[in-house]
């Protein structure tokens, strides 16, 4: 199997998609000759032209309104946000419209939009520029919300968005465009909701979320020198949530650390604890443990930024102090 980077998979999803399906095209700033502001969408002007990769005005609210009304027109539009911070201006045409539109036309109405939107911090691009707010969107009924770790995922997940009927919001951590892995040459979809499970082990269950697996990956080899076996499971979508896969481990394990770089306070582990707590109380031996990012700004200067992400061995922390 080819190796490709995390960039070069959505590349190729989007470009495989826009060949089968003539109804599917993107918009976005600087998506044409461009290629996107982190050069995802390199190439795909000059193959398919100007209708069907689309530069918009500086206005993530035309951009997200315009792929909402073109979605429920019948076209299947993915559009791109320069950065998961800018959705702010947008959030009414996304919430109030894309997400509300098939409930409130009685099923009627589909709205099969994809957003993409990078987000993250470690690249020094400030508070307005680095967030994680996937919290935002799972919050949200009528969203599906996927946020893939590694280039296979991102390949078969944007895939999957962009054939599903419902509006996606589809978060790429920006850390991980140049991480590498095996990606398939032909087009593959991964089912929306189905959870993977990245690494086996038999004493204690890390949920991790985005370029946090990798991290999470790191902490089960320190805790495997320590005699710990950490299971690393990726929800790969935070709705629809995989809970059966995090049960089935958490039976296995007995113990739950959940790790995110987004805020702890409010962030998806909050959700994702919760369940665990209601359904799953009997298994757990110890109380559940959250990894995530202190309830301040990302910060500029690189060793406050640095310090602000969490890293493995605050994942090692956190599982040591269960078991």
């Amino acid at each position: 199997m080819p190796e490709k980077t995390y960039l070069q998979a959505l590349n190729e999803a989007l470009r495989q998609e826009m060949e089968r399906d003539e109804k599917v095209f993107i918009m976005g700033e600087d998506v044409g000759q461009f290629g996107g502001c982190f050069g995802v969408t390199q190439g795909l002007f000059e193959k398919f032209g100007e209708e069907r990769v689309r530069d918009t005005p500086i206005t993530e609210s035309v951009i997200v309104g315009c792929a909402a009304g073109a979605a429920a027109s019948g076209l299947r539009p993915v559009a791109e946000l320069m950065f998961v911070d800018f959705i702010g201006v947008a959030m009414d045409q996304l919430f109030n419209q894309a997400a509300k539109m098939r409930f409130m036309f009685g099923g009627k109405a589909t709205v099969p939009m994809t957003l993409r939107m990078p987000q993250g911090a470690g690249i020094g691009a400030a508070a307005q520029h680095s967030q994680s707010l996937e919290a935002w969107f799972m919050h949200i009924p009528g969203l599906k919300v996927v946020i893939p770790s590694t280039p296979y995922d991102a390949k078969g997940l944007l895939i999957s968005a962009i054939r599903d009927d419902s509006p996606t919001v589809f978060l790429e951590h920006k850390m991980l465009y140049g991480v590498s892995g095996e990606v398939p040459d032909e087009a593959y979809a991964i089912e929306l909701g189905k959870a993977d499970v990245k690494r086996e082990g038999s004493d204690v269950t890390i949920v991790a979320t985005s370029l946090m697996v990798h991290t999470a990956l790191a902490a089960a080899e320190k805790l495997k020198a320590d005699g710990i076996e950490a299971e690393v499971v990726d929800p790969r979508c935070l709705n629809p949530l995989d809970k059966y896969t995090i049960i089935e481990s958490i039976k296995k394990t007995n113990a739950l650390v959940i790790a995110h770089e987004a805020v702890q306070y409010a962030g998806p582990g909050a959700e994702i604890a919760a369940m665990a707590a209601e359904e799953a109380l009997d298994y757990l031996d110890a109380p559940i443990k959250r990894v995530g990012a202190p309830f301040c700004p990302v910060p500029f200067s690189p060793p406050l930024e640095k310090a602000y992400i969490p890293d493995a061995d605050d994942i090692v922390a956190a599982v040591k102090s269960i078991r």
